[in-house]
């Protein structure tokens, strides 16, 4: 807002009247007020200053008697020491040279491999001759649209041909188990939290001055461990299930938080099922090429005498399942700024988070232990009742009950 006001009305203030209504906004905003008008109006720090200082002295007019004050001498148009870019028509582009070169990845940068604040451009230009503050810097690189900007996840890696025709075809599975009132979920583990009294990303309402004290390192308490959720998201009824674990993330662990979702949650929704769809992604517990996730399937599917299909997402598409944006989020967005001290803190505020959509969410904690580097041979394979779908089986198959 000040530099727009500024941009409008520098054209038609001589010097004076522009120090004066700087120092007039840097009074208005308080604390720090210069700083944040020297930032946006591009003038000196010592001029607001300055001008704050003649904001509180009486107008000197010709016509008044006593000696005039040289403050208030206003400069024909043009005096003051001129921008160093008129002195060093090369500076702009020497400077633009050193980020730009950083911002590509030239390995023969000088700042190729260091930080590239201001004060650290500053010196390098000074390295070639040209002597210009780390403030001075600063102006520059606004006056060239650089700003300070942070990575933003958006690159997915290659595409693989068939990913869209792969979201088509989970679309329509989708629908059509909706259309016979047979129950789909979305399935994921979600990312693993340090037990205790560590800091959590956020933010919560509390007295102003007493935040809440968290240990200063990150370490893994070794009584407490870590929490790995599990999650079951059920796409029509907005409902899911999230199963605690604290041994190992593997294929035995996820289809036992499948298996407590459908005893405590799918089985009263659905008592007449006869089929379930899983939408997951390709890889890690519930990965695509995982021979226990499909022998563990196995044994679930002789349990439940249902025939489960599993539709898997392409590699590198994991944000596009259903659980990320509807269930996920949420839990986060629930505890966030709330040290995760115990694990029945954890099963709490994941039980108890809600959504103006109707979200229901319930979870328990799963002490059991899911030991690593298990191995499945060919023989156990084979006893797997595996029907591969006609487009890609390898992501798009289905496992039948061997008992009816």
């Amino acid at each position: 807002m000040i530099q727009e006001k500024y941009r409008t009305m520098s054209a038609e203030l001589d010097e004076r009247a522009r120090r004066m209504w700087a120092a007039c906004e840097a009074k208005t905003l308080g604390y720090g007020g210069i700083s944040a008008v020297a930032r946006a109006t591009g003038m000196g720090i010592e001029t607001i200053r300055r001008g704050v200082e003649e904001l509180g002295q009486p107008s000197a007019r010709p016509d008044r008697e006593g000696p005039r004050n040289p403050r208030r001498v206003v400069r024909r148009p043009g005096g003051g020491r001129k921008p160093l870019a008129e002195h060093d028509p090369a500076l702009v582009a020497a400077l633009e040279a050193l980020v730009d070169s950083t911002t590509r990845g030239d390995p023969m940068s000088p700042l190729r491999w260091t930080c590239k604040s201001t004060r650290i451009l500053s010196e390098e230009l000074g390295r070639q001759g040209r002597v210009v503050s780390h403030a001075t810097v600063a102006r520059m690189l606004q006056d060239l649209d650089y700003r300070l900007q942070a990575n933003r996840k958006t690159l997915e890696g290659t595409s693989h041909p068939d990913r869209d025709a792969q979201f088509a075809h989970i679309n329509e599975e989708v629908h059509a188990f909706q259309r016979r009132a047979q129950p789909v979920i979305s399935v994921d583990t979600k990312k693993k939290e340090l037990v205790g009294n560590f800091k959590n990303a956020g933010q919560e309402w509390r007295r102003s001055g007493s935040p809440r004290k968290v240990r200063g390192h990150d370490f893994e308490d070794e009584d407490l461990g870590k929490a790995i959720p599990y999650g079951v998201y059920e796409v029509t009824h907005n409902e899911g299930w999230v199963n605690v674990g604290t041994d190992h993330d593997t294929a035995e662990f996820a289809v036992q938080s499948i298996r407590q979702w459908w005893r405590q949650m799918g089985s009263k929704t659905y008592p007449e099922a006869t089929e379930l769809l899983i939408t997951a992604d390709s890889g890690g517990s519930n990965a695509s090429r995982s021979r226990l996730w499909k022998r563990e399937l196995q044994k679930l599917a002789d349990e439940m005498g249902l025939r489960i299909s599993v539709c898997h997402f392409p590699p590198g598409t994991s944000k596009w399942n259903k659980i990320e944006h509807r269930m996920f989020c949420h839990i986060t967005k629930n505890w966030r700024g709330r040290p995760l001290e115990s694990l029945e803190t954890i099963v709490n505020l994941i039980a108890n988070t809600t959504t103006q959509k109707g979200l229901k969410i319930q979870a328990a904690l799963d002490s059991g232990q899911y030991p690593k580097g298990i191995k499945v041979k060919d023989k156990e394979l084979a006893q797997v009742y595996l029907e591969r779908d006609t487009f890609h089986g390898d992501w798009n198959y289905a496992i039948l009950p061997r008992t009816p």
